[in-house]
């Protein structure tokens, strides 16, 4: 047992044996993904303020400096600082931020390196509430004038991106600073957004496979656990709640009201929302049954009425949704196929001088029946390879093409598609340019929700007229979250998605 690795629960009584003796506390904290020349020096120089150095340590989940971080687990990280012949202690801190520790620690100096001097530079703004906290308890807080190496850019280079993608990045550094980038999403957060579709509950049965029942051809197996995330047009609008100025869900669920609660409590406090009741119908439930140990699907059974509603309720829905649209920047409609959006509703939506984003896909309820044709003139349109072969009834010719003559039958000014880890495609009508971007998703956990979370943040850019290649990494990032987590399990938010940005580009 390493001895210097320490728990929270233990640390408090060290640190008073340790004032006791009067000892000097100093305390750093940090990821410490891969260790270099730079911690070392700052270590080192950070020991000579006092007795004793403790090395706090941010776990895994709370880790958010790019897609596929941290490189090393937390006990790896842990492991290897407490190697180090300068570092006395190293604790996990399974927090956002080292305020916890702070609290028990009260150390007499707090350290960091001279890059966060200024305090502008730390657009977390934690660095501000760290010094709060330190102060408070009656020590100071310093900084290292060692010489700094980015391990941001150490590790881009060499373990987060391959060739392909290091080429990409390196072209959107070369245009675009970072203070351009968060210029865009502070015009973002001025736009209203309206967000029409499906509301889905997304149930994951986690089971264990028993094996072939002993006395009929099926599978059998043990249900573990089960878990449920608000799915469908829901999950677009928690996505984008956390940018933007105002946002608006018109959707529908089932009458018997079961998911009533659910959703409420599921669905970000800032959404407003008005959910029409489809008679004679359930909640759309989609359940998939996964295997425990390689989360990998097995079967699915889906709960649902994809009959178009009565006349009646439809002609209700319509006008509800063309009275309100004229009062939104951004129309996001997410139409999968059952029943919601009827062809006299998607006509009425288009016609409307509004920008409208879409998202209608095919799946296994809707294929062979859903067709992209009754939305036209439509602003922007994302949908996967897949979707693109089905609707073009071709499954041989290159998807340049297809994508081309898609867009030129929805009369499209920008058509996204998703190519799985082939990354994607953002084919623009005005200049007839095709900007290939490369998947960013290490670690695909479960591809479901991840059109949903690109079209979220790449509908949101194209809107304010950013650059298109610029738009499509930034969406690509926002995908390789989602298929990065099970289901709809995380939304994205606004603070760690800028942070990811941030260290992707270093």
């Amino acid at each position: 047992m390493n001895k210097k690795i320490l728990k929270a629960e233990n640390l408090k009584n060290l640190v008073i044996n340790l004032k006791n003796k009067n000892k000097k506390i100093v305390h750093c904290h940090g990821v410490f993904d891969v260790l270099h020349i730079g911690h070392i020096n700052h270590f080192k120089s950070t020991k000579k303020l006092g007795d004793i150095l403790i090395v706090t340590v941010t776990s895994d989940r709370f880790v958010n400096k790019g897609t596929n971080r941290p490189i090393f687990n937390q006990n790896k990280r842990m492991d290897f600082l407490s190697e180090l012949e300068c570092v006395d202690f190293v604790c996990l801190s399974d927090h956002p931020s080292s305020v916890n520790l702070i609290k028990i620690i009260k150390p007499n100096f707090y350290v960091k390196g001279q890059e966060y001097k200024k305090t502008k530079n730390d657009r977390t703004g934690k660095i501000n509430i760290e010094k709060k906290f330190v102060e408070k308890f009656g020590g100071k807080i310093a900084f290292t004038n060692e010489e700094t190496f980015s391990s941001s850019n150490l590790i881009n280079t060499n373990f987060s991106f391959n060739e392909e993608q290091l080429k990409f990045l390196k072209k959107i550094k070369q245009k675009y600073s970072l203070d351009f980038i968060y210029g865009l999403f502070n015009k973002i957060s001025k736009l209203k957004v309206l967000v029409i579709g499906e509301t889905i509950i997304d149930q994951y049965n986690f089971c264990e496979a028993l094996g072939k029942s002993g006395k009929e051809p099926y599978l059998a197996l043990k249900d573990i656990h089960s878990e449920e995330y608000l799915g469908g047009a829901a999950a677009i609008a928690n996505h984008i709640a956390d940018f933007t100025k105002k946002i608006k869900l018109i959707s529908m669920t089932g009458d018997d009201k079961k998911y009533e609660k659910f959703i409420k409590k599921k669905l970000n406090k800032k959404v407003q929302r008005v959910f029409f009741r489809k008679r004679n119908s359930p909640t759309i439930l989609k359940k998939r049954f996964i295997d425990n140990i390689t989360k990998n699907k097995l079967f699915g059974i889906y709960s649902l009425n994809d009959d178009i509603s009565p006349t009646k309720d439809d002609v209700k829905i319509s006008k509800y949704i063309e009275k309100n649209i004229l009062k939104y920047d951004l129309i996001l409609i997410s139409d999968y196929g059952h029943g919601f959006i009827s062809n006299k509703t998607a006509k009425k939506i288009t016609s409307k001088n509004k920008y409208i984003a879409l998202n209608a896909q095919v799946n296994a309820a809707n294929i062979g029946y859903h067709d992209l044709l009754k939305y036209r003139n439509i602003d922007a349109v994302i949908i996967n390879e897949t979707e693109l072969r089905h609707e073009m009834r071709n499954k041989n010719d290159e998807t340049k093409i297809l994508s081309a003559q898609l867009q030129k039958k929805l009369n499209t000014n920008d058509l996204l598609v998703t190519r799985g880890k082939y990354g994607a495609i953002l084919l623009n009508k005005m200049n007839k340019n095709l900007i290939e971007c490369p998947a960013f998703a290490k670690n695909v956990v479960d591809k479901v929700g991840a059109g949903d979370a690109m079209l979220s943040i790449i509908s949101l850019l194209i809107k304010i007229g950013a650059p298109k290649d610029l738009s499509l990494l930034l969406g690509s990032f926002a995908g390789s979250i989602s298929v990065e987590t099970i289901g709809n399990s995380v939304s994205i938010n606004k603070q760690n998605f800028l942070r990811q940005i941030e260290f992707s580009l270093k």
